[in-house]
């Protein structure tokens, strides 16, 4: 075994570190320049060092690239396991997003005029513009 020696239950362990078993980040060096930038909060107080020691009990919020995730601490990880390994780390208290955010598939679908590229129907009107110029 190397010299890392890994926390029993109830101790404390490094952000960084317990990013990566929970697998929220990839590896620890994105983890570590995750909580560098800032983008990871304990008990609601920014963190900007990877070494700082999360315990049981603690609320991490951290800023992700497609959503915000809230998780309380269950205990430390031992290893980068598979997900329901990694899942017993943590219990997520994620709020759902806002309804007034969430678009339906019908408003996904239509776009406002003029928005993106043309239809084909647009299109036509276009090259139908541009060719009548004799």
């Amino acid at each position: 075994m190397s010299g890392e020696t890994q926390p029993a239950n109830g101790s404390r362990q490094r952000i960084d570190k317990w990013l990566f078993f929970t697998r929220m980040v990839k590896s620890r060096s994105l983890a570590q320049s995750r909580i560098q930038s800032g983008h990871v909060r304990i008990n609601g107080e920014r963190v900007t060092q990877p070494s700082h020691m999360v315990k049981v009990g603690d609320k991490i919020e951290l800023i992700l690239e497609r959503r915000d995730t809230v998780l309380v601490v269950k205990s430390g990880g031992e290893r980068r396991g598979p997900y329901e390994e990694a899942r017993l780390l943590y219990e997520d208290v994620t709020p759902p997003p806002d309804e007034a955010k969430r678009l339906t598939l019908y408003d996904q679908a239509i776009r406002t005029t003029g928005a993106g590229r043309p239809t084909k129907k647009e299109r036509r009107a276009i090259d139908k513009l541009m060719s009548d110029d004799d």
